[in-house]
């Protein structure tokens, strides 16, 4: 019996719930995370995802849509934003505005690098769509979507374009809050990170009052260069790698990664890029040194100040002052640190295009490694 495609993704996003993450198997990581340690943590946040998985061969599909909407699914609520490119060989659409405005409408998209248009388009019409059902009248409207991209060619069959219409709505409609599926799911299913299956990943950090929560697709690095808690994981656990010696990019880094980092404080656009430049910092922990080929590309936004997208008379403000945000700073370093992490762990093996496996982080192998290093978490010593 062959079972239908969206059968077999749901089926592996329920393993992908059961695999556990990097705190359950003892890895310490710094700070405190919210009850969810999730980037729906903060308050209002969304997040929706399609993961498709069929095929084999030159005909694997190993791909999806993940979308974060910032307040709910209600395109009209803007929130102040900033973005930062660390390197910028990759892709993140509407940043110009962004950059320009210090105003996110709408929510983040992440997909494959080549389904970056479809999915900005169909956004777009979904948007209409919803306009139109509702009464509202967007004549003399415009939307300018953030869709950023990693690449999936090593297990997908990229240039077949299989992210369809409505795949991007199934992600949009489905968003919700509460826990994050992680792994091969979304935008991530198809991803590769330090040489293990990445995908996608999220986590949070309580900063004072505050909450600053982070989501992750990761697509980056090389094996050797993976650290964890510190400890030099991949160069412990060599083999296996999925770029064989053929492989036009073997041993460079020409991955990519997009982070969104989100809080509820209450900071401007200014600050807003502040703290996507510090996610940098979370990413340098993991081991990456953000090589020439690499797109690592990062959106931060803040869920507060209501009135951030006012369009007449004067908006009422608030602003954290600059002399108290390092705790922000720091959550959004220890938070992206572990969403990459917890992107690896909560990974599965995967077979896609043409035959090419990436085999999944170990977790016995990832506890012993720890342990060696005197870093698991002693509650979790010899499991």
């Amino acid at each position: 019996m062959v079972l239908p495609i969206r059968v077999i993704a749901a089926f592996l996003v329920f393993l992908s719930l059961l695999s556990g993450r990097a705190r359950q198997l003892g890895v310490p990581f710094d700070g405190t995370p919210g009850p969810l340690n999730a980037i729906t943590d903060v308050a209002g946040i969304e997040v929706g995802q399609t993961t498709l998985i069929s095929g084999g061969g030159k005909e694997a599909v190993r791909t999806g849509v993940t979308a974060v909407w910032p307040r709910g699914k209600d395109f009209g609520k803007q929130v102040f934003g900033g973005w930062f490119s660390l390197n910028g060989n990759g892709e993140m659409t509407g940043t110009t505005w962004v950059e320009e405005s210090g105003l996110l409408e709408g929510p983040v998209m992440i997909t494959n690098t080549h389904s970056v248009g479809l999915v900005r388009d169909s956004y777009i019409k979904w948007r209409v769509a919803r306009a139109r059902k509702a009464g509202i009248d967007l004549t003399d409207e415009w939307s300018l979507p953030v869709v950023a991209e990693t690449w999936d060619g090593f297990l997908n069959d990229v240039n077949g374009f299989h992210v369809r219409e409505a795949d991007v709505f199934a992600a949009l409609e489905s968003a919700k809050g509460g826990p994050v599926t992680e792994g091969n799911v979304g935008g991530g299913t198809g991803m590769v990170c330090y040489g293990f299956k990445g995908g996608i990943g999220t986590s949070s950090r309580k900063a004072g009052p505050y909450t600053v929560g982070v989501l992750v697709q990761c697509n980056c690095g090389r094996r050797p260069q993976l650290r964890i808690a510190g400890v030099p994981v991949g160069q412990e656990l060599p083999g296996s790698e999925p770029y064989a010696a053929n492989f036009r990019h073997n041993g460079e880094d020409v991955g990519s990664i997009i982070i969104v980092v989100a809080t509820d404080a209450p900071l401007l656009p200014h600050q807003m890029k502040r703290l996507a430049r510090r996610a940098s910092l979370g990413l340098a922990r993991t081991g990456s040194t953000s090589g020439n080929g690499s797109g690592d590309i990062f959106i931060a936004f803040s869920t507060a100040n209501a009135e951030a997208g006012r369009t007449s008379g004067l908006a009422n403000l608030t602003m954290m002052p600059n002399d108290e945000i390092n705790p922000i700073f720091e959550a959004t370093v220890q938070a992206t640190e572990e969403a990459v992490v917890n992107a690896m762990v909560g990974a599965d093996n995967m077979t896609g295009y043409d035959g090419h496996t990436v085999t999944a982080l170990p977790h016995d192998r990832l506890q012993q490694v720890l342990e060696k290093y005197k870093r698991l978490e002693p509650h979790t010593a010899g499991r």
